[in-house]
């Protein structure tokens, strides 16, 4: 990747802010990291701030929104080739109540957001477009303050332009309010 000093020091930046509380910090805000296993050989890490506003909460039933945005870092080796894609993305997300384990409730949660790649030729696929969907599924068990997600997210341009193989993850995520 061409910007690769660049990104390690946007992410040691979105690092720094993700472990220090801000002074106005209330339980709206939360931070996520979330590792990525992409189809192949490509894998990831995503750093994610979550916004949970209270008049969104509960507005249809128990179910429960938040916004996210979220900076990305996918990596694509094969054989001797390396590749890195850096990938910004924001989505709004509902999570509606789907049952409980031993006193631990677990939410089925689903998004459609946007992102913008900076690499539209990465892992053998042309994805055509710097602008691509961000669509997510996945299942949430909320300890609190702390949430731990397994989701499937998947990027691709909805078809506006071909060719649109997308690129789909599957994601470990640990959240935490602050």
């Amino acid at each position: 990747m061409k910007t690769s000093y660049n990104m390690i020091s946007i992410i040691v930046f979105c690092l720094f802010l993700l472990t220090t509380h801000a002074a106005y910090a209330s339980p709206n805000h939360g931070y996520a990291v979330d590792l990525l296993k992409g189809e192949g050989n490509v894998t990831g890490v995503k750093l994610a701030y979550q916004y949970h506003p209270e008049g969104a909460q509960n507005f249809v039933g128990d179910a429960r929104f938040y916004l996210e945005s979220s900076i990305n870092l996918w990596h694509y080796r094969h054989d001797q080739q390396s590749q890195s894609n850096l990938v910004l993305a924001v989505s709004p997300v509902v999570q509606f109540p789907a049952f409980s384990l031993y006193n631990t409730p677990f939410y089925v949660e689903a998004g459609i957001g946007f992102s913008l790649l900076d690499e539209r030729y990465f892992a053998d696929k042309n994805l055509s477009t710097h602008y691509q969907f961000e669509d997510r599924i996945g299942l949430v068990a909320d300890f609190g303050e702390t949430n731990v997600a397994l989701r499937i997210i998947h990027y691709s341009n909805a078809g506006f332009k071909s060719p649109n193989p997308g690129i789909n993850f599957l994601t470990l995520s640990v959240a935490q309010r602050f």
